[in-house]
């Protein structure tokens, strides 16, 4: 035997680091995080462990909140991860407030979350590991819009968890405010300037690296997003939701706040804000955002310039009369529409119809000089009489140019083939998951984020899944998860509206329709 006086190492340290690796590396997040705190050595490892970013989601359909929330939650936190942000995605039969306090009990006030009620859900379940893409079933007692639409309770009892680990950025959440008394005013500039602020307090840039939103459908996202493309400089990726519920929980100063409502102020929308932390550790990588859009509109019938306009503000809508572009007569309503139908035939049985509207406005930050940005912004078609077009929303003004589009599914469908094959193209490995960048390092793409109109699904291309097959396909065994949605926010990539390279330079659309908006996560160690 030793000698008595001779101190022994404790046994925990005996480990070898190699098997200490293997072992935290097998760990449960809870658990993980308690091997951390353990000594400094161990810390070291984890820090190993755990030193690239990760993206976890999972779905379930368990017909309790309370269950579902830990089927999930069990679920992405079954593997090391150290959540940075946490989006839960809920059915309309789940209450929404009460889903957003379980969630955020679960993983802690340090953790920003957003939790949103969308139109459907895409992941994979957490009990099947079956991916699914699910759309509430919502039906219409009779054609009285006073009446409450029907959920089959059994069909929308579900929850979709998406949390992340972005070693080298720091998340935030930051709202859009509209006021109580005045509803009507949203403070747009105060909200870029809050993005601006936060981003240039963390990484000395004014413009982030990506933001991801939420907003409901009254917080007017077509002068918002404009204002926002304007504003941040062109690396900044933006993806999200224009049409929906939501509840969201800031973690600042380590304190959660639900401020979805105070005495002044409504969200109007909230956004996560990712910046680059230029304290970052040495080793750390840079972690990239890229958006691809797929659309699913088809253009019909000849340019038309805007020749009389009314606004209808309280109900958001626009009554226009029109113009062949290059003719001084002016068309009513229902003649405009005839000529569409006559130029679309019988090609499409039951169309949904928009005008894309060209728009160059003046535009400006609190009291920034002004310039100027050209957009294209889609407008719902919802009638005619024998003078006017009646389309959704306001903003349109006399001389804005705009053309028919139409939903169509081989549309979609070819729009899905070139999105796949560019996927494709970006994977440029066998390698699963991992492409070569330029300067011959590994690019890793680790998690994707699929935004698709809530008009698409099964009903739509008459077989399931279209819409994520292309990540699925050419990213296998990387995390997905998505969301319908009542607007599809994407920013940038005009290719599938436009067909002059020059014009789609100078034209922006960030708001879409009847189009799925891809959000891939790359890592460059």
């Amino acid at each position: 035997m030793p000698p008595s006086n001779i101190e022994m190492p404790a046994t925990i340290d005996l480990i070898g680091e190699d098997l200490l690796h293997n072992i935290v590396s097998r760990l449960p997040a809870t658990s993980f995080a308690s091997a951390a705190c353990v000594s400094r050595s161990w810390n070291l490892v984890c820090d190993r462990v755990l030193c690239r970013p990760k993206l976890s989601a999972a779905c379930s359909f368990n017909h309790s909140l309370q269950v579902a929330v830990e089927e999930v939650v069990n679920k992405v936190l079954s593997e090391p991860i150290r959540p940075h942000f946490a989006i839960a995605s809920i059915g309309p039969s789940f209450d929404l407030q009460e889903a957003h306090q379980l969630i955020t009990t679960k993983l802690g006030s340090q953790v920003p979350v957003i939790t949103n009620d969308p139109s459907g859900i895409i992941g994979r379940d957490a009990i099947s590991d079956e991916f699914k893409e699910i759309q509430w079933e919502i039906t219409e007692e009779d054609e009285d819009t006073d009446v409450p639409p029907v959920l089959p309770e059994s069909a929308n009892r579900a929850i979709m968890l998406i949390v992340g680990f972005l070693p080298g950025l720091k998340v935030t959440t930051i709202p859009l405010l509209k006021q109580v008394e005045d509803p009507q005013i949203v403070m747009v500039d105060k909200f870029v300037t809050d993005i601006r602020e936060f981003s240039t307090s963390v990484s000395g840039c004014k413009s982030p690296a990506a933001i991801i939103m939420f907003s409901d459908f009254q917080a007017g996202m077509k002068a918002v997003m404009e204002k926002l493309d304007y504003a941040m400089s062109p690396e900044t990726v933006i993806v999200g939701d224009s049409g929906c519920q939501f509840r969201h929980t800031d973690a600042t100063n380590g304190r959660s706040r639900d401020i979805t409502v105070n005495e002044e102020h409504v969200s109007a929308a909230v956004a996560f804000v990712f910046a680059v932390d230029r304290n970052k550790p040495p080793g750390v990588g840079e972690t990239q955002f890229h958006a691809v859009l797929s659309s699913g509109l088809s253009p019909v019938g000849p340019t038309y310039k805007a020749a009389s306009v009314r606004e209808k503000h309280g109900d958001s809508l626009t009554w226009l009369t029109a113009r062949r572009e290059g003719s001084r007569e002016n068309i009513d309503g229902e003649t405009v529409l005839n000529q569409v139908y006559d130029e679309l035939g019988d090609r499409i049985q039951f169309p949904t119809f928009y005008i894309g509207v060209t728009k160059k406005r003046k535009c400006s930050v609190g009291e920034e000089k002004v310039g100027y940005i050209t957009s294209l912004a889609f407008h719902e078609v919802l009638g005619d009489n024998q003078e006017y077009l009646f389309v959704g929303d306001v903003g349109i003004k006399t001389g804005d140019t705009f053309r028919f589009y139409h939903s169509d599914s081989a549309t979609a469908l070819s729009s899905a083939a070139s999105i796949s094959n560019h996927m494709r193209s970006f994977s440029q490995s066998s390698n699963q998951g991992s492409t070569s960048t330029a300067g011959g390092d590994k690019r890793e793409v680790f998690g994707g984020l699929l935004f698709t109109c809530c008009g698409r699904g099964e009903s739509f291309f008459g077989q399931p899944n279209i819409d994520s097959s292309p990540f699925l396909d050419n990213f296998p065994g990387v995390t997905l998860g998505g969301t319908f949605c009542g607007g599809e926010i994407g920013r940038g990539d005009l290719t599938p509206y436009v067909k002059e390279p020059q014009e789609q330079k100078s034209v922006r659309c960030c708001l879409h329709v009847y189009s799925a908006v891809y959000l891939i996560m790359s890592y460059n160690p």
